[in-house]
């Protein structure tokens, strides 16, 4: 679809911009995941993604699969057959199901400095959704994966993002909130590079909570990885039972169910540091949990988007040099808010990451609805130093 867009013809003459859904395959979708290239090129902080993993979980064939929670487009626009930008779409069916909601979700947004290419995105986006019965756009997000790529960067470029989130020029926000976006939620990264005092803070509280509450801390055992993900489940599905939705982390999410958690886990094994992954229990019941997991985008910067042909052993390599943490998922069930939970874990993993030798910690991403997750760091002195917006827009 070619769409002519009439600028101040006395400054420069009308631009033809075409515009075009992408078919579901390999030959397609390559191009879709090379254009960030040309965004990020010069600048010292992306860290692309790697290419083959990305494909992989476009076209849903294996568990690393991040958009199948309902139907989704591609779209690229394009003018003189120089790529300009690209965005996916896409409806969440299970969360409408659940909210009563007509939300649609956008991701992977990428462009050139534009408002008449992100028009060009949107309109075709906004068509793509009406055309489903959907009212609302929202994002960026993506949806099946909600730790990652959750939110618009506004505040912290001068740094990379750490493993999983996300990251993008500065003018993204002028152009969306110019077309008309507004902010639905924030959502916080806080950092550390203080451990041994943070530890400090956090040690003498946890350990009176501990033994005023009952509770223990285990290690998470992945040789029992059944159990361990259905307890996992248990104190999710308290918290969802029981929490609005700005409560307990599944803002724009499905909660995983049993077998989506497991492929969780398997998708990340690799990554995976059992030293860093906590459960809390009263007794035999499950209380709260904790994952952290090292920074692997240190790793992932200097592979530039693939693992071949020597990429594996520089992986390999680099793998041991890993200066920092990021803790991603908080959860306590309601019955023990309040009681210390989440410091009492995160005095187990500022212990392991000071043994360990790691120089930060980031906790990211938490919602500003979320004050208790936030009160750990607020508390120790230490203020959000980057900031993802998701946005909204009703039409």
């Amino acid at each position: 679809m070619q769409i002519k867009l009439l600028n101040n013809l006395e400054e420069r003459p009308e631009r033809m911009l075409e515009i075009r859904e992408l078919k579901k395959n390999k030959e397609e979708l390559l191009p879709f995941i090379h254009f960030a290239w040309k965004i990020y090129q010069d600048d010292p902080h992306w860290v692309a993604p790697l290419k083959n993993d990305l494909l992989k979980s476009f076209l849903g064939k294996d568990f690393t699969k991040k958009i199948q929670c309902g139907p989704h487009a591609f779209f690229m626009v394009w003018e003189n057959n120089t790529p300009l930008g690209r965005i996916l779409v896409g409806i969440n069916e299970k969360k409408n199901r659940t909210t009563r909601q007509s939300v649609g979700y956008f991701g992977y947004l990428e462009l050139v400095n534009s408002s008449e290419v992100l028009k060009c995105l949107m309109e075709s986006a906004v068509n793509w959704l009406k055309n489903q019965d959907v009212t609302t756009l929202i994002g960026p997000l993506c949806p099946d994966d909600d730790v990652e790529g959750r939110g618009l960067l506004i505040k912290g470029f001068d740094s990379s993002p750490v493993l999983m989130n996300s990251y993008n020029p500065d003018y993204y926000r002028k152009l969306l909130e110019e077309y008309g976006f507004k902010k639905d939620t924030d959502f916080f990264a806080y950092y550390s590079n203080q451990i041994s005092n943070l530890k400090a803070r956090v040690e003498k509280v946890s350990a009176f909570a501990m033994q005023k509450f009952q509770f223990r801390i285990d290690q998470i055992d992945l040789k029992h990885q059944d159990r361990e993900i259905r307890d996992l489940i248990k104190i999710i599905d308290a918290i969802v039972s029981d929490s609005r939705e700005e409560d307990n982390g599944f803002e724009y999410a499905n909660p995983p169910t049993f077998g989506e958690l497991a492929l969780e886990v398997k998708k990340f094994l690799p990554f995976l540091d059992k030293d860093l992954i906590y459960i809390a229990r009263s007794g035999e019941v499950p209380i709260g949990f904790v994952f952290a997991f090292p920074d692997y985008n240190q790793v992932l910067k200097r592979m530039n988007g693939t693992l071949f042909p020597f990429g594996l052993f520089q992986y390999l390599w680099y793998k041991r040099a890993i200066k920092g943490i990021r803790g991603l998922a908080q959860y306590v069930i309601p019955e023990f808010r309040n009681k210390a939970v989440n410091a009492a874990i995160f005095s187990k993993i500022l212990d392991v990451a000071e043994q360990k030798n790691y120089e930060y910690i980031e906790g990211s991403l938490i919602s500003e609805n979320n004050l208790r997750s936030r009160r750990i760091f607020e508390n120790a002195g230490i203020q959000p130093y980057k900031i993802y917006r998701v946005y909204k827009k009703v039409f």
